[in-house]
């Protein structure tokens, strides 16, 4: 890669070790604020349904809008580094202001949810990680939550912190918007909601500057346009609906809403988000074809998703009038208990495309295994938080219990087999410098 100003503003990083929490996030942006009242702006454009405020900070006063958005998913904090990196490259980077731009960052976007997570936020040890682990339901989740309404598809309750960037957007009619997204195990991968080849080739080559590897192996979701090696187009949650239709499947009916692709498409914003691995593995980069039909590895998947919704479903049917505590645990797995028989069903239709009928390659193995393998973690450690909640406020009654420990059982089964991964944690700074580059790279092309 030529050398580019940009790219080494993001390379010249300084160590950073694990994320902040909410409240430590919060204090050292309010405090560069006070530091900087001429440069930075602040105020607070909304609160979470608990009450605390969502921050905006707003930098330079250039004719390009961009809107830069942590938090939008709670478990996904590598963005809470990078707009800490951000906020300080804008006040002291003078390369910056070349980009003739006006800055409107949102640090946290779902404080509640992050709360839940902070747990694990100064450790990369994967069992302290998917024992904390919280995500919300669909609908409760801000990327998720924008109002939808096609065909037999109607979402119309935006959460509190959904309705804050959507004021935010309305306000500044973004140019460019970036949500601070990042995945778990693998490698690196973008989205794009334009058709942009030339963009799409400079975030392709962004992970190796900083000695990560890309993701060539099973994509997110399925029927996903490829605009260069791990470099997808964003699909809108109408394209999704007539996907999932035109496989035979039914419209997800817990789903939620759509998303801020969705909503900005209004404005023509150009949206970027790139996918960050908290956990790397040489495999996700390899593409030598293995031993294993694809057809058959997509069965596995099928298979082992299935498992896993049987027992989670009956655990939680079984249980479910003895609960009396509504938490996020418990209304997050009424919603991904379902999702996990959904999902099996959608890799089912999958399995009749003869495409399919073809050498898998090493990278699609590992990424399909290891899905099923952080599902069952995700969403079985979520069902055993809903019920330690019950045991821990000393409501449990014994069928709470003996659930508990049947999932526990589980759960620390799971747990033990993470031995043989061989995943491995991948530097924060790293992290933090291919999505802060990915977010300058899109900011000076959108400036043309």
């Amino acid at each position: 890669m030529t050398h580019d100003p940009l790219l080494s503003l993001a390379q010249r990083l300084p160590a950073i070790d694990g994320f902040p929490t909410v409240d430590e996030l919060r204090a050292d942006l309010l405090a560069l604020c006070d530091a900087h009242p001429d440069r930075l702006r602040h105020a607070v454009i909304g609160r979470s349904r608990l009450g605390d405020p969502i921050d905006h900070v707003a930098v330079g006063d250039g004719p390009l809008q961009v809107v830069v958005a942590g938090g939008v998913h709670p478990n996904e904090p590598i963005g809470f580094r990078t707009v800490q990196q951000l906020v300080r490259l804008l006040l002291e980077a003078p390369e910056l202001t070349a980009l003739n731009a006006t800055w409107h960052i949102v640090p946290c976007a779902d404080p509640d949810g992050a709360r839940l997570n902070e747990s694990w936020f100064a450790t990369a040890d994967r069992r302290v990680y998917f024992t904390g682990f919280y995500r919300p339901a669909p609908g409760e989740q801000v990327e998720w939550s924008f109002p939808f309404d096609y065909k037999e598809a109607w979402f119309d309750r935006p959460i509190p912190e959904t309705r804050a960037l959507m004021a935010l957007f309305d306000r500044v009619r973004p140019d460019v918007f970036v949500g601070l997204h990042n995945a778990e195990f693998g490698g690196v991968y973008f989205y794009l909601n334009q058709d942009d080849a030339v963009l799409a080739r400079e975030l392709r080559d962004l992970p190796a500057a900083f000695g990560l590897p890309l993701d060539v192996g099973e994509p997110e979701m399925d029927g996903l346009a490829r605009l260069d090696d791990a470099v997808f187009r964003a699909p809108l949650a109408r394209e999704r609906y007539d996907h999932r239709e035109a496989r035979g499947l039914p419209p997800e009916t817990r789903s939620g809403g759509a998303g801020t692709a969705d909503y900005l498409e209004r404005y023509g914003t150009t949206t970027m988000i790139a996918e960050l691995p908290y956990w790397t593995h040489p495999d996700v980069a390899d593409t030598s074809p293995t031993s294993r039909s694809y057809r058959d590895v997509v069965a596995q998947k099928a298979d082992e998703l299935e498992e896993l919704h049987l027992l989670l479903q009956r655990v939680l049917d079984d249980v479910r009038p003895a609960l009396t505590i509504d938490t996020p645990f418990r209304r997050a797995s009424e919603a991904f208990v379902p999702g996990m028989g959904e999902a099996a069903q959608a890799e089912r239709a999958r399995l009749r495309d003869p495409a399919l009928q073809r050498p898998a390659t090493v990278a699609e193995v590992f990424g399909n295994r290891e899905v099923a393998r952080t599902f069952r973690l995700r969403f079985g450690g979520i069902l055993r938080r809903a019920l330690a909640a019950e045991i821990d406020a000393g409501v449990a009654r014994e069928p709470v219990r003996a659930a508990w420990a049947e999932i526990d059982t589980a759960f620390r089964g799971w747990l033990a087999a993470e031995a043989d991964t061989e995943l491995v944690p991948a530097p924060v700074s790293a992290l933090v410098g291919v999505q802060l580059a990915a977010v300058l790279a899109t900011v000076r092309r959108r400036n043309g």
